[in-house]
């Protein structure tokens, strides 16, 4: 890292609620947090936000008439974004960039639309402005009353750590000193959930953990969806309210044999994790927070990279899917969010059901993976404040 990156705050809105206590107080809990729905009455399961957190979210849709014609994934955002930049202190900062992205977009809107097209043989007015992938930094940018830059963009499921990496670049060059970044999914669809049945990925089994992410010994695929939205605010140098700091960032794509897989040892992965640490001794690396998405092939892909990068030497791995599901582009940034309060609480959350259960012997340094289709992969480094 050529300078210091200080994270100021991190908000959220997920099946683990909204508030710190709340998300913190739900990871102690040996409980998911997955539920059955239906989807064009196909059950699945899917990790849904919390009632009182979706009605939270739509009441937003009420407060301003530009809302009600807006995707939930607009809506997640926002009301994160207002959170992280409370807490940030950064209620009369303008100057700030924001990159928020999202692996699908407006899903629901986008369903909801062509819908009526094949229907009525014409598009609806507001179809093509409420589906825009940008949509979501824009309208945070409305809601903020922002005057710098705002992009979106969509790497798949490393969407959301990919923002993080675009910000420390933003602000690395000099062009920005403070900017929000993020992800959000609302792809809890029927169309989202039968391109994933159609994979053969999906949990099948009515199980006790529904989805295995981190299991080795599983003998089906077993990933599960989630939605979700998590937003960081990052501030150049050493910030006197940071709640930790980014102190490396890996990324690196590799050759695909299949649009939807990675290599067995997880290439890309080994090489972000590596780019990441820089200097740092592997034994420096307390714990990695995985992307492990409960498929087979997904989870033995990255175990197998972690083995490559520590060797026999690895640090304690646990992951957060198979509590709240895979929320696509959020989900790094969720699994960040989980690195951030094992620091803040130095406490090791673990899997029930995983055989990586060796807590570490201190809390200092967490990498965070995430990978996505395209065989392209992020991995951040989060550091304590001293």
């Amino acid at each position: 890292m050529k300078n210091t990156i200080s994270i100021t705050s991190m908000a959220s809105v997920s099946p683990l609620g909204k508030t710190s206590e709340e998300i913190w107080k739900n990871y102690l809990n040996p409980e998911h947090r997955l539920s059955k729905g239906n989807f064009n009455e196909n059950e699945a399961f899917a990790g849904f936000l919390p009632n009182e957190l979706a009605e939270e979210v739509e009441k937003l849709r009420a407060e301003n008439a530009n809302y009600r014609h807006v995707d939930k994934s607009v809506l997640f955002a926002i009301l994160s974004a207002r959170e992280a930049t409370r807490k940030a202190g950064w209620e009369n900062e303008k100057n700030i960039g924001i990159n928020i992205g999202s692996s699908r977009g407006a899903t629901e809107l986008f369903e909801k639309y062509h819908k009526s097209y094949l229907e009525n043989g014409k598009a609806e007015t507001l179809a093509s402005p409420t589906t825009t992938l940008g949509n979501i930094s824009s309208w945070v940018g409305q809601d903020l009353e922002t005057t710098g830059p705002e992009f979106s963009h969509s790497v798949t499921c490393s969407t959301g750590l990919h923002a993080v990496s675009n910000g420390v670049a933003w602000m690395q060059a000099g062009l920005s000193d403070k900017f929000l970044v993020g992800g959000s999914e609302a792809a809890l669809t029927p169309f989202t959930m039968a391109q994933m049945k159609a994979m053969k990925i999906y949990a099948s089994e009515d199980l006790e953990y529904p989805c295995q992410a981190l299991n080795m010994s599983k003998i089906r695929n077993s990933m599960v969806l989630g939605e979700g939205a998590g937003i960081l605010c990052l501030e150049a140098g050493n910030a006197e309210n940071a709640i930790a700091k980014i102190t490396g960032m890996g990324y690196a794509t590799e050759r695909l044999k299949h649009s939807v897989s990675i290599s067995a040892n997880g290439e890309c992965m080994q090489k972000s994790m590596k780019m990441a640490m820089g200097d740092k001794d592997p034994s420096e690396i307390d714990v990695v927070v995985t992307h492990t998405p409960g498929t087979i092939k997904g989870d033995l892909a990255e175990i197998n990279a972690i083995k490559a990068v520590f060797k026999h030497d690895l640090p304690a791995i646990t992951c957060n899917k198979w509590k709240i599901g895979h929320t696509f582009a959020a989900s790094g940034n969720l699994s960040l969010e989980m690195a951030i309060l094992m620091l803040q609480h130095q406490q090791f959350i673990t899997v029930p059901f995983s055989e990586f259960d060796t807590f570490p012997e201190k809390l200092e340094n967490i990498m965070i993976n995430a990978v996505g289709f395209g065989g392209n992969a992020v991995s951040i480094l989060v550091s304590k404040v001293p």
